[in-house]
């Protein structure tokens, strides 16, 4: 479980983030695009955005509830590991997404990010791991 201490690091990181560059979609999708160039094709159909938003948005709902009541998102983030087999993206891609989501928090923070903010989502990255993982 996500500790207090981290839980506001993070909550803080996201906020600070948001109010420096409003919506990070693209920034999020520039960087892993970037990173990785060949996933860029599974989004072909999204030619308004519309599902890419829809994902971050699941992304960013899903982290803040892991680190607070756990009423889903330990749950979500499994089953949608599994659903994204069907679309043939790996666990490691799927993975990455949340890494790069992380990353992208960071640069948007500036030098608000410190080191215990950086451990505190090291930490969340690694928990979630576990669930993109299980039963793989």
């Amino acid at each position: 479980m996500t500790t207090e201490a981290d839980a506001t690091l993070i909550t803080q990181s996201l906020e600070i983030a948001s109010e420096r560059r409003g919506d990070l979609m693209s920034a999020v999708y520039a960087r892993l695009f970037r990173e990785r160039p060949d996933l860029e094709p599974l989004f072909v159909m999204d030619t308004n955005g519309a599902v890419r938003g829809e994902m971050l948005s699941r992304v960013f709902d899903a982290i803040l509830d892991f680190i607070g009541e756990r009423a889903y998102a330990h749950n979500l983030i499994h089953a949608e590991a599994s659903n994204h087999d069907g679309y043939n993206v790996p666990r490691k891609d799927f993975a990455l997404f949340f890494r790069t989501v992380a990353q992208t928090v960071r640069d948007a923070s500036g030098g608000t990010w410190s080191t215990q903010t950086d451990d505190a989502w090291s930490r969340l990255l690694a928990e979630i791991d576990l669930y993109i993982t299980a039963n793989a």
